[in-house]
C-alpha cells in the first residue's frame, strides 16, 4: 500500500528531473574543466542524449539506477505495490535504452552509458572514457 496520498505521490513524481540531474551536472562539470565542449539534451539526435559531441558523433547517457533498471532481476523483487505499473514501465525503459543505443551505433555514433553511482564514485574515470572516445574520432 502506498504511504502517500495521490496528491503527494503526484508532487513527488513531478519533482523527478529528466535533465540537469546531479549525476549529469557532476559529469558535465568534469568534462568542462578538461576543456571538452559539448551539447546537452539535443532534441534532433535520436534518444536525446544527455551529453553530445556532435562533430565527433559521441553520445553519452547518464542512467539513474531506478529508472533504467540497474541489477533488474534482483531489484524488481523490491516492488511491493503497483507492480503491474512499475515493472512494465522500467522494463520498457530498458528496451528503449537498447533500441536507442542500437540505432545510434548503426548511424555511426559512439554511445557511452554510465550508471549514476558509477558517475558519483568515479567521475574522473568516466570523463577519461569520454575524453578518449572524443579524441579517437
Amino acid at each position: 500500500m502506498d504511504k502517500h496520498t495521490p496528491e503527494q505521490r503526484r508532487k513527488n513524481m513531478q519533482a523527478v528531473k529528466n535533465k540537469d540531474s546531479q549525476i549529469e551536472l557532476l559529469l558535465r562539470k568534469e568534462l568542462w574543466s578538461r576543456g571538452l565542449r559539448y551539447r546537452k539534451n539535443v532534441n534532433r539526435i535520436y534518444g536525446k542524449p544527455d551529453i553530445v559531441f556532435i562533430g565527433k558523433k559521441v553520445a553519452v547517457f547518464c542512467d539513474s539506477e531506478f529508472w533504467h533498471g540497474y541489477n533488474w532481476e534482483e531489484r524488481k523483487k523490491d516492488f511491493k505495490s503497483h507492480q503491474e505499473f512499475w515493472i512494465p514501465k522500467i522494463e520498457r525503459n530498458m528496451e528503449r535504452d537498447a533500441e536507442v543505443t542500437a540505432k545510434l551505433e548503426f548511424e555511426g555514433w559512439t554511445v557511452i552509458r554510465f550508471w549514476g553511482n558509477e558517475i558519483k564514485k568515479n567521475t574522473s574515470q568516466c570523463a577519461d572514457i569520454i575524453e578518449k572516445a572524443v579524441q579517437s574520432k
